[in-house]
């Protein structure tokens, strides 16, 4: 079964998934095995891989180290085509819907083709909406997009739908990692409602409640990173 099918079986399941984001240029390859191992440990139940500004190769170091030390799917979370590892499971085909740049709405994804076609990569549509959560980050500067305002609710819904019958596979809301605040749960209701297929969180969750709370909201797979590189001890909140 492939990695989207297992994730809409889980959802149909009501069972709720939770990724680890580990950002390439910010991770320490010599503490890979004790990383691993807590994982394992943990409800964690997919490993992200990607960040806005990574060097060439260093994605694929860590998913080749990584990849045998675990039987949870790795998927590429890619700010860039020189992201990609044939030796990941899975990508997300990034669209920035939230955006009107043209180069990160389709000119990436072109780009991406001839680099996918020699992989057995399991290519997934998603479209990806950042939501304003307080400050500027790095994926704002390095994408030149503004993030669309908390207060505009029905912008955001809309925005999520419109990907959807786009063809879009997974919508995924973004609060964009360090964010000072996750996306607010009335934001995650409302977008839920109307929407068909998986929704995926991220972004300034920081606790266990956090996560709870945002799985009540509609989240149907939330996404920690920061978290665990500020606070290691969130590893024992969500231990199986």
């Amino acid at each position: 079964m492939s990695i989207y099918s297992n994730i809409v079986s889980a959802i149909t399941q009501q069972k709720k998934l939770l990724a680890i984001l580990i950002d390439p240029d910010k991770f320490d390859l010599k503490l890979t095995s004790q990383f691993a191992d807590k994982i394992n440990k943990s409800i964690i139940t997919h490993i992200f891989v990607g960040g806005s500004n990574v060097e060439t190769e260093v994605t694929h170091q860590l998913v080749s180290v990584l990849k045998p030390l675990t039987d949870l799917p790795l998927v590429l979370f890619p700010g860039d085509v020189t992201q990609i590892s044939k030796d990941a499971d899975a990508i997300l085909f990034l669209s920035l819907i939230s955006g009107s740049y043209p180069k990160y709405l389709i000119e990436k994804q072109i780009e991406a083709v001839s680099i996918l076609k020699n992989t057995n990569l399991e290519v997934i549509s998603t479209g990806y909406i950042l939501i304003k959560n307080g400050r500027e980050t790095i994926v704002q500067k390095v994408t030149d997009t503004k993030p669309i305002p908390t207060a505009i609710h029905q912008l955001i819904a809309d925005t999520a739908k419109a990907g959807e019958l786009l063809g879009k596979k997974l919508i995924y809301l973004e609060a964009v990692s360090g964010a000072i605040h996750p996306v607010p749960l009335e934001i995650i209701n409302f977008v839920k409602q109307d929407l068909d297929i998986p929704l995926i969180v991220g972004g300034g969750i920081r606790s266990k409640k956090q996560l709870d709370d945002a799985y009540k909201a509609g989240a149907d797979l939330v996404v920690i990173g920061t978290a665990f590189e500020e606070n290691e001890d969130f590893f024992n909140q969500i231990k199986k």
